[in-house]
């Protein structure tokens, strides 16, 4: 079962299994993109806005890829995050084929991101009460069964395209927006989206909700629309 406090220990068991650095010996934060250097043949991207200065808190978005894929694949919100003077922190998962929950249960997915947000820490100011987990497709799925019980800790969840909705425990009560296509072949709307803020809802949560028209990608106005709501809705 994942706790909060298991979360939050997370960075802690990473780094006796090798993922975490002293905080003293994590790189400064440089504008861009760069590794996390955590990890061997899956990392993570860094991302720090133009704007950032040393000192002044940023809010940071947790971004997630989707199935088969690394950090490197959220790219396409480094711009809309430069823009914005936002801080992503893009994990690889730890199996290539998709996120832990996904596969077998939360585990080292959850140990490696506490990890990366430990080491962000040491290279740069967060905003810790400006931090969302996001992400698309399984990215989106483990945003929001991960964000749901760690609520005290990501204020927000962004979820575009989520299939699945599997919270191991609840805490805290983030604000959640969702996104979907229409016409998505992959992870049906009538059975992901719909039903999933329709739960939402009813369990007391504040869920922005965006229907598009489209398929399973997301389209940059809407992962704009997901950063900005973040942003404006504290």
């Amino acid at each position: 079962m994942l706790t909060r406090r298991a979360f939050l220990a997370a960075a802690g068991a990473a780094a006796a299994l090798g993922y975490g650095r002293r905080a003293a010996a994590a790189d400064p934060a440089r504008y861009g993109e760069q590794p996390l250097k955590l990890g061997t043949d899956r990392d993570g991207i860094l991302f720090i806005p133009r704007g950032y200065k040393e000192g002044v808190p940023v809010p940071l978005v947790l971004m997630l890829h989707g199935a088969g894929g690394t950090g490197r694949g959220v790219g396409y919100t480094f711009e809309i995050a430069d823009d914005l003077g936002v801080i992503v922190l893009a994990p690889d998962s730890r199996d290539e084929a998709t996120w832990d929950m996904l596969l077998h249960g939360y585990g080292e997915d959850v140990e490696f991101i506490g990890a990366a947000l430990k080491d962000t820490y040491a290279r740069c100011t967060v905003d810790r009460k400006r931090m969302a987990i996001a992400g698309h497709s399984d990215g989106a799925s483990y945003a929001l069964s991960l964000g749901i019980g760690t609520g005290e800790t990501f204020g927000h969840i962004m979820a575009f395209s989520p299939g699945v909705m599997q919270p191991a425990e609840v805490h805290g009560k983030p604000r959640i927006f969702i996104s979907h296509g229409l016409s998505d072949p992959v992870m049906p709307i009538d059975v992901t989206s719909r039903p999933f803020v329709t739960r939402l809802k009813r369990l007391g949560y504040d869920v922005t909700y965006r229907e598009y028209e489209g398929r399973h990608g997301v389209p940059p106005a809407v992962v704009r629309e997901g950063f900005t709501w973040f942003l404006t809705n504290p």
